[in-house]
């Protein structure tokens, strides 16, 4: 029923091609931008504080990624979330880097108050939005610890932000503060190419464009991203190879792709409320 969801929902994206507006970091602005096209979506790479607000209530989603962070890009992203949320435009946080100084901490903290919609990062960012990390404690945007070091951190974040918390690692853990499930999708190969988390996040951002639920949203774009990888590394000879076969994967995954390969569980540790994701609407 999940593996049906999800290709639904790919399905809509690639019919509707719904515009993703990216205020996102130098180093992953291309990787960004073709791995939503190669989805299905229209990227626009909008920064400017004087035109941000304006294009965000154009688009259908906006991804905000702090990872080469500068005060005109903080800015700006403050801008776009304050009017995406006043316009109803479902929006997804990017924290790289988090907990490695206090200026990205604070800027990361800033924008979890302005009502994301999800919070995509890995172990160790995740425990610095929740305050459980001390400043300086990460290796830069590496993280020092796995995603299941950070799960009840996670469900504390997600109930106190009101945002959807995915912690990516070698196993993903999606969160709404209640309900927990695991992806078991993706390759250690994709860990070798810079940018390909923050690509994860501007696909989730695309799938929040055609999902009522952030969760549904959330799981759909790992999942689709982590079997893109998976289908990738079987044709990869390496890094660089990869880079072009997850673009091709995206591209031309089928539902039986999908069906045949999703890995994807309830946390059963954790699970507090039914699996239930509510009815997408459907839009014409």
């Amino acid at each position: 029923m999940i593996a049906d969801r999800i290709w639904t929902s790919l399905t809509a994206l690639r019919k509707r091609q719904p515009l993703i507006h990216n205020i996102t970091n130098l180093v992953a602005t291309n990787n960004s931008a073709n791995a939503l096209l190669a989805l299905g979506a229209s990227p626009a790479m909008v920064h400017s504080s004087d035109e941000v607000e304006d294009f965000v209530a154009l688009s259908q989603a906006l991804v905000i990624n702090i990872g080469t962070l500068y005060s005109e890009q903080i800015a700006a992203s403050k801008l776009a979330a304050i009017r995406a949320k006043a316009a109803g435009v479902p929006w997804a946080l990017d924290p790289v880097g988090a907990g490695a100084t206090p200026y990205r901490k604070a800027a990361a903290l800033a924008l979890t108050r302005l009502g994301p919609s999800v919070i995509r990062g890995n172990g160790s960012e995740i425990l610095a939005l929740a305050r459980q990390e001390r400043v300086g404690q990460g290796r830069g945007v590496d993280s020092l610890h796995g995603s299941e070091a950070a799960l009840d951190a996670a469900r504390g974040l997600a109930g106190e932000s009101g945002a959807v918390i995915a912690v990516t690692g070698a196993v993903d853990y999606v969160t709404d503060g209640s309900r927990v499930l695991e992806i078991h999708n993706g390759h250690p190969l994709m860990t070798r190419v810079t940018g390909l988390g923050c690509s994860a996040t501007a696909v989730i951002g695309a799938f929040l464009a055609v999902e009522i639920d952030p969760l549904a949203a959330t799981v759909a774009g790992l999942a689709v991203f982590g079997v893109a990888g998976e289908i990738a590394a079987e044709q990869a000879r390496g890094p660089g190879s990869l880079q072009v076969a997850l673009l091709d994967a995206l591209h031309t995954m089928t539902q039986d792709d999908l069906t045949q390969r999703l890995k994807l569980e309830e946390a059963k540790d954790h699970r507090t409320k039914p699996l239930n994701f509510p009815p997408r609407p459907e839009k014409s």
